[in-house]
Formats: C-alpha cells, sequence, structure tokens
C-alpha cells in the first residue's frame, strides 16, 4: 500500500485540487451556495486565508496560506467536505468499499497538494488557477467565469481586465 506523504510547512501556501467522485457531475456549480457555505464554516473553526480559488462543475483549485504554526490543511478539508455533504441530498451511488466505510460517494477520497515554495511557483499557480475556465472549454476568457477570484486578482493590480484574452 502507498505511503502519502504530504508537505507539513507550517503557516504555508498551498495549492490544492480537490476534486468530485463522479467527474462527470455538475454538483459543486449547482451547488455552489452549500461549498462557499462550507467553505465559511471551515474558516470559522480553523482559520485560513483563501488566496487564489476557481471552482468549476466536478472540480476546484485554490491556493491556501494557513495561520503561523499550523500545517493542518487535512483536517480543513474535511471540514468542508463534510459541512458541503451533509447539505447534499443521498442520492449519490456509493461503491461497496464506501458503503462498507460508511462513506458518501460525493468526493474522491484524497486531494492533490503542492506546498508553494516561492513567489514564482505562487504566481504559476495562481496563473493555472485562473485560466482553468478557459483549458476546460468552459469561458474564453478568464474574466467571464464567475466562480473565481480573477476579478479580485484584476483589483488588485496582478491582472489586467483583459488577462489571456483575444490578442
Amino acid at each position: 500500500m502507498p505511503n502519502y506523504r504530504r508537505a507539513s510547512i507550517e503557516g504555508g501556501s498551498y495549492f490544492f485540487t480537490v476534486a468530485l467522485a463522479d467527474r462527470r457531475s455538475s454538483l459543486l456549480f449547482d451547488r455552489i451556495d452549500s461549498l462557499r457555505d462550507a467553505m465559511r464554516a471551515a474558516k470559522r473553526a480553523r482559520p485560513l486565508h483563501v488566496d487564489a480559488m476557481v471552482v468549476l462543475p466536478d472540480h476546484l483549485h485554490c491556493i491556501w496560506t494557513l495561520p503561523p504554526g499550523d500545517a493542518d490543511f487535512a483536517t480543513r478539508w474535511a471540514h468542508v467536505k463534510g459541512a458541503f455533504s451533509r447539505n447534499i441530498a443521498h442520492d449519490e451511488v456509493v461503491s461497496d468499499s464506501r458503503a462498507a466505510r460508511r462513506e458518501r460517494g460525493i468526493w474522491q477520497r484524497r486531494f492533490w497538494e503542492h506546498a508553494i515554495r516561492n513567489e514564482a511557483d505562487y504566481a504559476r499557480h495562481c496563473d493555472y488557477i485562473h485560466y482553468n475556465p478557459v483549458k476546460h472549454g468552459w469561458t474564453s476568457t478568464p474574466g467571464e467565469w464567475r466562480h473565481s477570484t480573477f476579478w479580485r486578482f484584476v483589483a488588485q493590480g496582478a491582472y489586467a481586465p483583459d488577462w489571456c484574452g483575444p490578442t
């Protein structure tokens, strides 16, 4: 069995990809308010700063910065996933292995995490996050996607309003 090792940098910034179990689902988009509520509840329980984020129908990407002395992002993700799942009807398909563990079938069990190493790494991951709706064919420009922090970055001067738009 693989031994999953996660980075543990107290007060660090991390890039995450978190996906639904059914990648054909649009549950995150359909229930965006439930996801927002789950994120707010997680932040109240264990503070974190959402630096950048994009929510697509079946997955999300984000960068979180944790408070000094804290590297526990796994508990925060468990809180987000659990809070979101509690607001969703129990009508998803549940595999035998999930049923044996009394798990829902909404989220993939694991998530992708990457410890941000420096400013260039941070900028690359912010670009990846904000370009993701274009990459997946949902929009032609990042500014057209409502469920991201793109316009916050524009307001801060990090991006031009037409960043990655038609030339």
